[in-house]
This record gives structure tokens, sequence and C-alpha cells, in this order.
């Protein structure tokens, strides 16, 4: 990787990390602090307050990402953190549910991730693609291993208000690293010369659609999973307080086992070959999990071997996204990744929460190795992606060439 791209690489991650350390510090405490709110101590609004976030921006992605292919993406991604941070200082002075839910939901429309994701691709060439993008899941995933071990502390030292607050701060933070650490992204054809029916053919390509149905099934299988692990690893003789002991080790232990993989993703052009791979190992793990007693290093193994092929995924798609469309494209082709992706982590809460209640954890388990074993049939007919497809795009087809 050139100087400019490891920039552009770690200055996106870090807005990405800024981002979202700040939304999931408060995931670990806020039902424990809901109580303390008008209104707070009804369960329904509580979820409502948790899940508004993903639902507003579910709805925004693809308008932030279009928006970005016409005004460009740095512009609109100042815009969507200031929408953000003001969601966050309304969520740090409620004194009610409602007013959390608004602020949550008002921090959801700061939907930038398809902008950041699409500004990625216009900074890096392809065979460097998965790399960057492997920079910025790390960077995600090392910020959810973070607040699940900081997130009580700092709750006990600077309350819910300050959590929202930090978070407020640390999005004004990203504005700055946008505004001067990122590079400028190259001159890309003007807005009039933008490929004609982008969002039609991001919905219908059948490439694309294979992607976004694999993000949508991971996302939703990850979602299930946490649904019912929490409760396993307390009957496998882990107090809640503890968890962190089994994240943070396995978290960090996954990216070590991913790079491997994206490596040679990049490095041969092997995009295709990687994905189906990862989704059989995502299969595996589920497949193992239905198995498996309460037995914590069982567990644990297990969800490495998830969270490897969890984290090799989200590093690949976005890019293999990105080559099937020409930069004229990548917003609105990543706002629809990222909306079936929001999507899938709403709709594995509720599927997973269904399941469980019915017929246990076991068939939650079992559930997401089916999804996985369709998306890995639905995948492997997906033909291979050179690294540049733009004109197959414009054309709107998509032929591995």
């Amino acid at each position: 990787m050139s100087a400019q791209e490891l920039r552009a690489g770690t200055s996106l991650a870090g807005i990405f990390g800024m981002r979202m350390l700040g939304l999931f510090l408060i995931l670990p405490v806020f039902a424990v602090h809901a109580p303390r709110l008008s209104g707070g101590d009804n369960l329904l609004l509580v979820g409502v307050a948790l899940g508004a976030y993903g639902l507003v921006q579910a709805c925004l992605h693809i308008p932030f990402g279009m928006a970005s292919d016409r005004w460009g993406r740095k512009p609109v991604m100042v815009v969507g953190l200031l929408i953000f941070a003001a969601g966050s200082f309304v969520a740090a002075g409620a004194d009610d549910i409602w007013t959390a839910i608004a602020g949550r939901g008002l921090q959801g429309a700061g939907a930038i991730s398809a902008v950041v994701m699409a500004l990625a691709a216009d900074l890096t060439r392809d065979q460097h693609r998965v790399k960057t993008m492997a920079m910025i899941g790390a960077t995600i995933g090392f910020s959810f291993a973070l607040s699940l071990v900081a997130a009580p502390s700092l709750y006990q030292v600077i309350g819910m208000g300050g959590l929202f607050s930090l978070t407020g701060v640390l999005a004004l933070a990203a504005i700055g690293v946008t505004l001067w650490l990122v590079p400028v992204a190259p001159r890309r054809a003007p807005a009039a010369a933008a490929v004609p029916g982008a969002l039609r053919r991001a919905l219908l390509d059948p490439q694309l659609i294979r992607l976004n149905a694999g993000i949508f099934v991971l996302h939703l299988v990850q979602m299930a999973m946490f649904v019912v692990v929490p409760p396993l690893l307390v009957g496998a003789g882990l107090p809640l307080a503890m968890h962190w002991k089994i994240y943070l080790p396995v978290v960090l232990a996954s990216f070590a086992l991913m790079l491997p993989a994206v490596l040679h993703a990049d490095r041969r052009n092997a995009g295709r070959g990687v994905m189906l791979g990862a989704i059989a190992l995502l299969i595996l793990a589920e497949s193992g999990l239905t198995l498996s007693g309460p037995r914590l290093s069982v567990l644990a193994v297990l969800m490495l071997a998830f969270f490897s092929a969890f984290n090799v995924l989200e590093a690949l798609i976005p890019s293999l996204v990105s080559r099937l469309v020409p930069a004229q494209a990548r917003g609105t082709a990543i706002g629809v990744y990222n909306t079936t992706q929001t999507l899938g982590l709403f709709c594995g809460g509720l599927l997973g929460g269904w399941v469980a209640g019915r017929y246990g954890p076991a068939a939650v388990f079992g559930v997401s190795a089916a999804l996985a074993l369709g998306w890995l049939g639905l995948a492997y007919g997906m033909r291979p992606v050179n690294r540049i497809g733009d004109e197959s795009f414009r054309m709107g087809t998509v032929k591995g060439r």
C-alpha cells in the first residue's frame, strides 16, 4: 500500500472507530440505566430506544450514499457527523425514555457508513481494497471489545449523560479527522455523467444481490447469536460482569486469524474462494454451537471460529461490492449494501428472540446454520469478480472477465 493509501485507511478507520465506540459504550449499560428515566420501566420502549438508531439508519443509508455520489463524500460525511453529534447531545439530556428514543433516532439519521466505505474505495487501488476494509472492520471490532471493558467503569464515573456526551464529542472529533487527515479523493466524473439507473441496478444486479443477501444473513446471524450467547456464558459459570474475559481475547485473536485470508484474497484476487471458505467456517461454527453443551472452553473455541469467519466476510464483501460498480455509483451501491446489513441486525434480534423463546438456544444456532448454508449455495453461483467491473455495471449486467 502507498503512503496515501495507508493514510486513507487509518484515518477512515479512525472515523469509524470514534463513531462506533460511542455507540458501543451505550449498549452494555443502557438497559441498566433505563429504569431511572421516566417511562424507562417499559422494556418494549427500552428496546425501541436501542433499536431506533438502526431503523432510522437503515432508511437513510441509500439517500446518503446517493448524495455523496452527487455532492462529494467529505461534505456528506461532515453533515452526517453533525447530525449524529446532535442526537448524542439530545440523548445526553434525556430525563424520559421518549427523549432518549428521539436522541437515538437522530443519531441514526447521521448514516454515513456507506459514504465512508465509498470514500475508502475511491482512495485505494483495487488490489489493496480488502486490506483497507479489514482495517475499518478491525477498528470496529476493537471498539466493540473496548466498550465491553470500559463502559461499566465509565458509567460509574460520568453516568449515562456523560457517555452520550462523550459520544457527541467523539463525533465532532471525527469531523476534524475528515477535514484535515483524510486525503483528498481523486476527481470523479461530474454528477451529469453518473451511471443512469444506478439505484435500480444496485438493487437488481445478480452479483450484487448475492453480496447484499450475504451481508443480511451475516448480521442476522450475529444479532440472533447475541440474544442467546450471554445467557449461555452465564450458565457455563461466567458472571455477566466477566464476559469481557471471553469477548476480548476471542475478538483480538480472530483479527490475527483473519489476516492471512485477507492478504490471500488481495494478492491472488481470490475474493470468491475466500468468501466461500469463510461461509463454510461460519456454518461449522453455528452447527457446533447447536450441538455443544454449556462448556466454557467449547463456547470460546466456537465463538473464535465465528468471529474469524465474520471478520473475513465483513472485510471482503464491501470490497467486492466496490469492484462491481464504477466510482460514480459506489455511494449508491454501498448504501444498498449498508441498508441490507442494518436490516439484518434488526431482523436477527427479532428472529433470535422469537426462536429462543419458543424452541431454545440450540434452535437459534440451528436456524443460523441453515441460513448460512442457503447463503453458501447462493454465493457458489457467483462469478469471479475482476478488479475492474465498471463497464459491465454501466451495461446493466455483471460478467466475470
